[in-house]
């Protein structure tokens, strides 16, 4: 499972979603969101108010192309 921590947020990508359209998980402690790659938005989220999510989804914006390129490698 591939990762990279920015922000002391790590963002990964799961071996078993490579059927799911491109998408990455966001994990930091007991807190998770999954973010589809596209169009930013929320799949799946656990404990992350919302303060938290939207800086989340600004760092998913501002990598969104590395991390589809990421994606796309990791699956190819």
């Amino acid at each position: 499972m591939p990762s990279r921590m920015i922000d002391g947020y790590k963002f990964q990508f799961y071996s078993a979603d490579r059927h799911e359209p491109p998408h990455i998980h966001v994990v930091k402690a007991e807190k998770r969101v999954k973010i589809w790659l596209r169009d930013l938005s929320v799949a799946n989220i656990r404990n992350f108010n919302s303060k938290e999510l939207n800086h989340v989804i600004e760092i998913v914006r501002e990598y969104q192309t590395e991390f589809m390129e990421w994606y796309h490698g990791f699956f190819s």
